[in-house]
């Protein structure tokens, strides 16, 4: 079982800014604390990630995912599909992006996580929900 996970915030600095730090996915162990390594596995002809083996570690939600990115509607959607997992079975994420001013940047992130396991579905929602939350800010505490 899974449910989709949804925030927006409005971060404080240029379109372009929460571009290049969203968009730099090997840079994420930086700054995620939720993203411990990511492994690049496959660039397209723009130099863009479209594979790459993360490790993760959000509180329940630890695993070693390859992730597929999807940069067909890039630069306002970023999203991304689980290739393989040790214990997740779904990991499906988009960020969507959309200026509202020269300073100021909407994220919306979508995230949906099942697991092989039996967890309860409404522990899966609140870590899903903490994982958006905490990306969220720190791609703000990032970029500002």
């Amino acid at each position: 079982m899974s449910d989709q996970s949804v925030s927006t915030v409005i971060i404080d600095a240029p379109l372009a800014d929460v571009e290049a730090a969203l968009f730099a996915i090997d840079a994420y162990p930086d700054w995620l604390t939720s993203i411990k390594k990511v492994d690049v596995i496959e660039r397209d002809d723009e130099d863009r990630i479209t594979k790459a083996k993360l490790a993760i570690d959000a509180g329940i939600m630890k695993d070693h995912v390859t992730l597929d990115y999807d940069w067909s509607a890039a630069p306002s959607v970023l999203s991304f599909s689980m290739d393989d997992a040790d214990l997740l079975t779904q990991m499906d994420g988009t960020y969507t992006l959309k200026a509202i001013d020269a300073d100021s940047t909407q994220v919306t992130y979508e995230l949906t996580v099942a697991v092989s396991l039996p967890v309860p579905a409404m522990m899966i929602t609140k870590a899903q929900k903490q994982t958006i939350d905490a990306a969220l800010k720190e791609l703000a505490e990032r970029v500002s």
